[in-house]
């Protein structure tokens, strides 16, 4: 099966599979009918004081990435759920955050795709 990424503000396609919302907040401005979010799975996404600390600066993104692969590791249950998910169907995770190299949603695919 398939994981991909994608923004949760671009619109649905047929090879998107399940649609995995991996934020801990509502993106802004969305609507739930516009999102076409199939499962939010709001435990998987970085701590909030991770994601504050992280603020979305290029600059911090290795340690970024180290931080939120440790709370990863921690999350079994979290990771364990996405698993099966991406067992039965296609899986495209969901991020709202702007910029599309720099975001949990990378972190977490090939998190993934290593374990």
């Amino acid at each position: 099966m398939a994981l991909h990424i994608k923004r949760v503000y671009e619109p649905k396609e047929d090879r998107d599979g399940t649609r995995v919302l991996v934020d801990r907040l509502w993106p802004r401005g969305l609507k739930k009918q516009e999102a076409a979010v199939d499962v939010w799975l709001k435990e998987i996404a970085p701590s909030p004081a991770l994601r504050r600390w992280f603020g979305h600066d290029p600059a911090k993104w290795s340690e970024f990435q180290r931080r939120y692969r440790d709370e990863l590791k921690k999350n079994s249950s979290a990771v364990e759920e996405l698993g099966r998910r991406i067992g039965e169907s296609d899986v495209t995770l969901l991020y709202a955050a702007k910029d599309p190299d720099h975001n949990h949603a990378i972190v977490l695919q090939r998190f993934i795709g290593d374990n």
